[in-house]
């Protein structure tokens, strides 16, 4: 199962890169990842494919592991298939072992699974032909094909259709009574197991059915994380003003004195951050740096909004003779916590809270822009070195 984490990955690197399907070969094995694709493999070892709505076909000669949200599999594996994703439908043949998780898993009447079976989900239905064991862990269950080896199903429901046939011996668990025709198996290979679900089975069962999507958290939580994220914001200022006052001081003096230019290099500064994803992503060579750019792009967020909540502040209460640059440090803290809550009220305001939240990274991150390019090519107008 560890291949199978490769190809989560993957989904979770690259698929928000692009709309489109990005893949590469190495080793003979091929990697794929989009958001909605149809891909043909003619892999010589094995596939690892991911994305939101994955289609596949061809011929794999290894293992095959694919996550998605809607995935549909048509590709022959010449070994283990490893499928997960909310609604998963396998067509094709399975050269050894199947093993598949989602919401809504369909085993094809068409497809065979050369060894054994491991199908898990809320409805999982069983059409094809596995030459080995089977087993089944789901709310309904629909069993309608022939099994070469022993079968153990465990759902509330468990229904054979015309086609099932069990070589070898059944036992099952369900929670309603369950009718196995003659054809499927003798009564002398049935065995029957106590229905006995505990507590924490049962409450997670039924939330899976009856759950209202999302879930919204009680104020309680909200109001903790609030204090968490309050602390945090703090902590960071404190740091940041004690270690570095003047370089503090000029970039609020930017953002105070040139609003609209600190404005417009935040969004200059912000879309070269985010262009480095898709641009080392597409390297191929450069996959392994993305989540240090994506790191970079988070801690540009973070630190901009902490400069722009107390840049703002700063202005709005130095207009009535408040606070001035050569406060103590705990007026500043002051300052800053309380700039932190009055846009967080703000959020409560529909479109306003965002666009106030955005208007001030990007002013954070204008006046970081506007130091580093003052360093990097001098001439700008702010004393970058007041430190020294």
């Amino acid at each position: 199962m560890k291949h199978f984490y490769i190809a989560s990955l993957i989904a979770v690197l690259m698929a928000p890169v692009q709309a489109e399907e990005v893949s590469h070969a190495s080793g003979g094995d091929q990697f794929s990842a989009g958001s909605s694709y149809t891909k043909t493999y003619s892999a010589p070892r094995d596939v690892f494919a991911a994305g939101n709505v994955v289609t596949t076909t061809g011929t794999v000669a290894g293992d095959v592991h694919i996550a998605g949200f809607d995935v549909d599999i048509s590709t022959k594996a010449g070994a283990d298939l490893y499928a997960m994703g909310g609604t998963v439908k396998i067509r094709a043949d399975v050269g050894d072992d199947l093993t598949a998780m989602a919401y809504s898993l369909q085993l094809g009447p068409d497809a065979v699974v050369g060894g054994n079976a491991r199908m898990m989900g809320q409805t999982v239905r069983m059409d094809g032909t596995i030459r080995g064991a089977l087993m089944i862990s789901g709310a309904e269950i629909f069993v309608n094909g022939p099994i070469g080896g022993d079968v153990r199903l465990d759902g509330q429901s468990i229904t054979f259709g015309p086609a099932a046939r069990i070589d070898g011996q059944l036992t099952y668990r369900a929670e309603k009574p369950v009718a196995v025709p003659e054809s499927v198996a003798p009564a002398d290979r049935i065995t029957v197991e106590e229905w006995d679900r505990t507590d924490w089975m049962r409450e997670m069962n039924d939330n899976w059915n009856d759950m209202e999507m999302p879930v919204f958290p009680t104020a309680v939580t909200l109001f903790k994380a609030f204090l968490i994220s309050l602390a945090f914001f703090v902590a960071i200022g404190a740091v940041f003003l004690s270690f570095m006052p003047k370089r503090i001081a000029a970039m609020r003096q930017e953002i105070a004195e040139a609003p609209g230019r600190s404005f417009l290099l935040g969004v200059l500064g912000l879309s070269v951050l985010f262009g480095l994803v898709p641009i080392t992503a597409l390297t191929v060579i450069g996959l392994p740096f993305v989540p240090f750019a994506i790191l970079l792009i988070v801690l540009a967020w973070t630190l901009g909004y902490v400069l722009g909540a107390y840049a703002v502040a700063m202005r709005v209460l130095g207009a009535f003779n408040g606070p001035k640059e050569d406060a103590s440090l705990l007026v500043k803290l002051v300052v800053l916590a309380v700039a932190v809550c009055a846009v967080a009220v703000l959020n409560f305001i529909p479109f306003v809270g965002w666009i106030v939240n955005y208007t001030l990274v990007l002013l954070g991150i204008g006046a970081m822009t506007h130091a580093l390019l003052g360093r990097s090519i001098g001439g700008l107008d702010v004393d970058l070195d007041a430190d020294k």
